[in-house]
């Protein structure tokens, strides 16, 4: 047998007749986390009062970020934050647009008529 040969095969084989270890890998099922990202999206789009609607966006994609790479704490608490700044955001934007419903169907009416009597006394407005 050729030198090479010899130490090759000798290599195969454990130099430690001890136990042999093994190891063992937890893997933990996939916890849900929320990230809340399509309700970030519509309240970007549509009630973005005072940018918390972006606000609420980014935290969202940190969200997601923290959940690919595992730091599922990290995803929650952003995911939270998410959560807080979409609500706030849509009571804000449902607010303001009743608020705007409201104010135009006080303010226009009175305006109509007062545009009217202008033009009934022909001063015209």
């Amino acid at each position: 047998m050729i030198k090479e040969q010899h130490e090759v095969t000798n290599l195969g084989y454990p130099q430690n007749p001890g136990p042999v270890m093994s190891t063992v890998v937890h893997v933990q099922a996939d916890t849900v986390v929320p990230d809340h990202i399509v309700w970030s999206l519509f309240n970007t789009l549509f009630f973005n009062y005072c940018c918390l609607g972006f606000v609420a966006f980014a935290y969202s994609v940190k969200s997601r970020d923290r959940k690919m790479v595992g730091d599922v704490i990290g995803a929650q608490s952003h995911a939270s934050t998410a959560k807080c700044l979409n609500i706030v955001t849509l009571v804000l934007g449902l607010l303001m647009t009743i608020g705007l419903i409201v104010v135009l169907a006080i303010v226009l009416p009175v305006y109509f008529r007062a545009l009217e009597q202008g033009m009934q006394s022909g001063r015209g407005v």
